[in-house]
């Protein structure tokens, strides 16, 4: 066994047995198990899941938390007074366990490697080659949730929600995770269902830069309606992605993030991957 700086195992019988698996594009773990890791993220080593803790966060032997990188999971409590348990939550925890629980598994890395409470974020496969986001992700157990300085297989986890959508499994079967549209009158009142975190869509009526933001309008009334914005730091983002935000204009985009109210519901968007062109 050899140590990682993350503090991450690297068993190299495990290495040697998870590497071939790898190796073969568009392999499934076993037959209609699963998804497969796509290639190109950096190993960062193996650990053994002692405990799950809830649909995308498990603790290693040794103590160490994972979090899930690019899903997010419904939420539970965990400990946090008044905070609500989303629906679907325990169902969430349940099958991640029946995946993983007791199991070693090898962490990848394709961006920040660590969160601000101090858990590694990572990728995470099992010995018999299952992708666990994208499980979670094709069980309609979890949603694509990434960061600016996480990105990396955004287009593969889109896919597999999208098909687990379509098929209205899990979450998806559930009123509450509903995709929005931008011009829902009670828009805000979700934020009471599920803290926040939202799917919106519609058509962008205005889309202009000002006061050191980049605005998307899917209303008239810029004081009520729907808005997105993104900062101006993060536009060399969607410069690089070879994205013109003015070219929004009068496409039907389907934003995720956190909604907020903000001279009505906004949100801000801070890399290209939370946003679908319809």
């Amino acid at each position: 066994m050899v140590e990682t700086k993350d503090g991450v195992g690297i068993d190299r019988r495990f290495l040697l047995g998870l590497g071939a698996a790898l190796l073969l594009p568009g392999r499934m773990a076993r037959a209609g198990e699963g998804p497969a890791l796509p290639p190109g993220l950096t190993d960062i080593g193996t650990g053994k899941v002692a405990e799950v803790v809830d649909g995308d966060t498990v603790r290693l032997a040794g103590g160490k938390q994972v979090r899930f990188v690019g899903t997010q999971a419904p939420k539970l409590p965990l400990g946090r007074p008044g905070y609500p348990t989303w629906p679907l939550g325990p169902e969430a925890k349940a099958h991640l366990a029946t995946l993983c629980a007791g199991r070693r598994v090898r962490l990848f890395a394709g961006g920040a490697r660590q969160d601000r409470h101090g858990r590694i974020l990572a990728h995470l496969v099992t010995e018999e080659g299952l992708w666990l986001q994208g499980a979670m992700l094709e069980a309609g157990l979890a949603r694509v949730y990434t960061f600016k300085d996480n990105r990396a297989l955004a287009a593969e986890m889109l896919a597999l929600e999208a098909a687990a959508r379509a098929a209205a499994l899990g979450l998806w079967a559930d009123a509450t995770y509903r995709i929005r549209k931008a011009d829902e009158t009670d828009l805000l009142a979700a934020v009471d269902k599920v803290p926040g975190y939202l799917l919106v869509e519609g058509r962008v009526l205005r889309s202009a830069a000002g006061g050191g933001r980049w605005f998307l309008n899917f209303g008239r009334d810029h004081a009520n309606d729907f808005t997105a914005s993104i900062a101006a730091s993060d536009l060399p983002l969607f410069t690089a992605a070879g994205i013109d935000p003015a070219t929004y204009a009068g496409k039907t985009l389907r934003l995720r993030g956190w909604l907020e109210a903000r001279n009505g519901p906004a949100m801000t968007i801070t890399h290209p991957e939370q946003i679908e062109v319809g």
